[in-house]
């Protein structure tokens, strides 16, 4: 089992080692699929109560920190 940042817990037990909001069974792609359709942060917190609002905006933090951080690699 890995936990990443105390936010995003793998786990083999928990639906196959898909990555989860760390507490929940909330797999972290749930939040991406929320955002691509228009939905908001919000929308999805409403929705998936035991995910907290800080867990939410982390794994957003580190998505553009990934993002920024490959951007500066030539396609």
């Amino acid at each position: 089992m890995k936990n990443i940042g105390k936010v995003i817990n793998v786990d083999i037990e928990i639906l196959g080692g898909t990555p989860v909001f760390c507490g929940t069974r909330v797999p972290v792609k749930n939040l991406f699929d929320y955002l691509e359709t228009g939905e908001t942060v919000d929308d999805f917190l409403r929705d998936f109560d035991s995910v907290k609002s800080y867990q939410a905006i982390h794994v957003l933090e580190m998505s553009k920190k990934l993002f920024e951080t490959s951007s500066a690699i030539p396609v």
